[in-house]
């Protein structure tokens, strides 16, 4: 009979993400399965640039978590010397970079204060600057992938794209081939792939670089959902390439006590079944005033019901919310067009910034989304079997929206005009379509199919069970060293 565990040899994994409720949400979710299904501890090392935001602490101090999973926030980095205007990919890089020297000294006092066995660093796609400390510390150490499989093929693909294209992707006459993938107009590329001069750019390109020196990537992907980009990059793994894990979909399921939340599913509770839009940008997505005016028109000339999670207008960047992770004190809806709260107060609700998504996604009165496609939405859609209306924002969300639409076909794309801004008559038509008529039902099947295929993948014998079981057992190995 095997010997229970003692804690000196619990298999213990450090956990470096970057900035972002985005990046940490499926990463909580994979150390969850590490601790409950294998017996691991796991440490969450967070950079930080500033006070970590409430949302953040909120999560990784949730009473739902596993007590083998505790967190250390990292004291802040400086950013005195970043220009003004630099890129949030810039910021985000630069926050991981600068706090490897707390890293040092966290993984040499936190976890031999506990202990444990250290068996690995799992670090997320801006932490590969991190690779060089787990081999001072002679562990494995592996990239979390949080986007789609078809980004990380791309990402992967970068350094080679980079040295034979001249000139700026979006200016290519012809799509961009990505190993495994439909082909992509250089204008739906990830954003900091646009301006190659940029110091954004360049950091996407040094971290792309060193996805080499990682001996794994793990993505929040499945077969079924991306089968060509998987095994593309499964196949890739065997000439030297790190292997590749789809250990997907992993999607928070939330906990919910805030009394505003509730009254938002009480408010669910009173609606048809399949009749609500949700809409929402996410964490980090803004709007600019003529959009969001836009928007709200939209959504009343559509007649259908909406729950709608409202963020202040923002007029220079749409992702002004991204490092306060959608939080404000401001709950006044001043800046919506006149009289539109009256118009429609019978079949629509505002929330102010914040809304428990998950419960939302899962509520039988839910019958579409509204979303700026960050990957974390979209497979929380795919295993509710809620169908999309897809309206990118930043980062890899214009990919996204191109793969739900043109090879997935799980989504309709409203159409901006010349100037940038997608018209109420537009935003009318397609909300509609997706709500009542035929197109919507043929997205609405196909995304019950994907529920299915991503029920099957996180099953027991499932393929991304499996994967998880073999990165499992790899960092359970170095035990025995």
């Amino acid at each position: 009979m095997d010997q229970p565990q003692t804690q000196e040899q619990t298999p213990h994994v450090a956990i470096l993400p970057s900035p972002g409720m985005g990046h940490v949400i499926p990463l909580v979710e994979f150390a969850k399965r590490l601790v409950e299904n294998h017996r691991f501890s796991v440490t969450f090392l967070v950079p930080t640039d500033g006070p970590p935001s409430k949302a953040m602490r909120s999560l990784l101090q949730s009473r739902g978590l596993p007590e083998a999973i505790d967190h250390v926030f990292l004291p802040p980095v400086n950013f005195d010397d970043l220009p003004e205007g630099s890129k949030i990919e810039t910021r985000i890089s630069l926050t991981v970079a600068r706090s490897l020297p707390a890293l040092r000294d966290a993984l040499v006092s936190h976890v031999s204060r506990r202990r444990v066995r250290l068996v690995g660093l799992l670090v997320d796609l801006f932490g590969t600057d991190a690779l060089d400390v787990a081999r001072e510390f002679n562990v494995p150490s592996y990239v979390f992938y949080p986007p789609s499989a078809m980004s990380l093929s791309l990402v992967l693909q970068l350094p080679t794209l980079d040295e034979t294209t001249s000139c700026e992707y979006r200016e290519l006459p012809e799509p961009v081939k990505i190993p495994g993938c439909v082909p992509v107009p250089g204008t739906e590329l990830p954003d900091p792939l646009h301006d190659r001069k940029n110091d954004a750019y360049q950091w996407i390109l040094h971290t792309a670089r060193r996805y080499r020196l990682a001996d794994g990537i793990i993505v929040n992907s499945f077969n079924d959902l991306e089968p060509g980009p998987i095994s593309s990059l499964q196949q890739e793994g065997v000439d030297g390439k790190p292997r590749v894990y789809p250990v997907g979909p992993l999607t928070y399921k939330g906990m919910t006590n805030n009394i505003e939340e509730l009254n938002c599913l009480t408010w669910l509770d009173n609606q048809p079944h399949s009749s609500v839009l949700f809409v929402s940008f996410g964490s980090g997505g803004t709007l600019s005033s003529h959009q969001i005016n836009e928007l709200a028109l939209g959504l009343e000339n559509s007649e259908q019901r909406f729950l709608w999670v409202v963020r202040r207008p923002n007029d220079k960047v749409t992702n002004a919310s991204y490092f306060n992770n959608g939080t404000q004190n401001e709950s006044s809806f001043d800046f919506l067009p006149d009289g539109f709260m009256d118009r429609t107060r019978s079949r629509g609700l505002m929330v102010d910034s914040w809304a428990p998504q998950p419960q939302i996604l899962s509520h039988s009165s839910t019958g579409g989304f509204l979303t700026h496609c960050g990957w974390n939405s979209i497979l929380e859609s795919i295993v509710n079997g809620v169908p999309l209306v897809a309206w990118p924002l930043f980062a890899e969300q214009k990919m996204n929206a191109f793969m739900l639409t043109q090879h997935i076909k799980v989504a309709l794309r409203p159409g901006a005009g010349e100037n940038g801004v997608v018209e109420r008559e537009e935003i009318a038509r397609v909300v509609k379509a997706l709500m009542e008529e035929e197109e919507g039902k043929i997205l609405r099947n196909r995304m019950k199919e994907l529920k299915e295929t991503a029920s099957r993948a996180q099953s027991e014998d499932g393929a991304s069970t499996k994967a998880l079981v073999e990165v499992a057992d790899k960092w359970k190995s170095q035990m025995c060293d």
